[in-house]
């Protein structure tokens, strides 16, 4: 962590920050105001999850990372950026989903480039396993929205598999596969980064029935 990174964190926690969860929060007390929310989970960064509060003023975000440095760089732009609309959770994405966030009250959620986890006996790792995603669908509404993409060809295979055969989601794909990539959705690091390195990008687009 920089210097930088960790003044952010310190001077700008108090009030951009979720304390661990161990109740429903109250997100209109949190945000002050009722709005649309997204959610990120494993921002990195943070730069882009910045940019979605910033081109999208009238939504709420909630970023996830248990990274620290990377909450301070994302807490370093919201004050730059002079945002109002996103506040950050550093805590395990299972208990905010599970604790923090009440039953349906999520409108998306997006899942950027999670860690693959390339070896075979490490695929019991990857975020992406039927229970996360239960999980998942105990907070978005009817409608909401999951997004995910990915560099990593079998891992892609695997969201693919899990989702569709979880019956609260829906693919958006007309062929039950992936999507092309969102406009709206910019280019991250770990994305060039896998492009460079000849990985291609999986998209997927997910409806809560």
């Amino acid at each position: 962590m920089t210097d930088a990174q960790k003044e952010a964190l310190d001077r700008l926690w108090t009030h951009f920050g979720i304390a661990s969860p161990s109740s429903a929060i109250d997100l209109p007390a949190l945000f002050g105001r009722d709005a649309p929310l997204s959610v990120e989970i494993g921002f990195g960064t943070g730069d882009h999850l910045a940019s979605c509060a910033q081109a999208r003023p009238e939504w709420n975000f909630i970023g996830i990372e248990v990274h620290r440095p990377g909450v301070g760089r994302l807490l370093q732009n919201v004050e730059k950026l002079g945002l109002t609309n996103l506040r950050v959770a550093c805590h395990d994405a299972v208990e905010v989903l599970r604790d923090g966030l009440p039953a349906g009250s999520v409108d998306e959620v997006m899942i950027f480039f999670p860690d693959p986890w390339p070896k075979k006996r490490h695929h019991k790792r990857r975020l992406i396993q039927q229970d996360f995603v239960q999980l998942l669908a105990r907070v978005l509404h009817t409608g909401g929205r999951l997004r995910l993409a990915t560099d990593w060809a079998d891992y892609g295979q695997q969201m693919l598999a899990v989702l569709n055969a979880e019956p609260q989601f829906v693919n958006c794909a007309s062929d039950g596969k992936f999507v092309p990539r969102p406009a709206d959705r910019p280019l991250t690091r770990f994305e060039t980064r896998g492009l460079r390195l000849g990985h291609e990008v999986a998209d997927l687009e997910f409806r809560r029935i």
